[in-house]
């Protein structure tokens, strides 16, 4: 893969963690921890700050995701410990070793 990562993609039955209240803000962010109980570990949202809220995120089938945020699609197959922000002229991805730790 182009960054480095094992090409790792979630299955489409998998289920992504999304804030939907806050895709019309920018930045698009996203991170990727271990997959566990259904989910393919992805959480997806806009902004500049994760809020901590028990509901910010939303659960989506990976097969919908096109539908809100295809700009993320081609990252989608990193494996666990990445993270994306896609901003106006600005690709950001790097590896995040604390991810693995949850």
């Amino acid at each position: 893969m182009r960054y480095g990562s094992a090409f790792f993609p979630p299955g489409p039955r998998e289920k992504v963690g999304i804030a939907l209240a806050s895709l019309h803000s920018a930045p698009l962010k996203a991170l990727r921890h271990p997959p566990e109980s259904g989910t393919c570990g992805w959480y997806i949202w806009g902004g500049t700050e994760m809020s901590q809220d028990a509901d910010f995120f939303q659960p989506l089938h990976f097969s919908h995701l096109a539908k809100y945020t295809p700009a993320l699609l081609p990252f989608l197959g990193l494996a666990p410990g990445w993270r994306v922000l896609l901003a106006q002229e600005q690709t950001e991805v790097w590896f995040d070793e604390n991810l693995l730790n949850i």
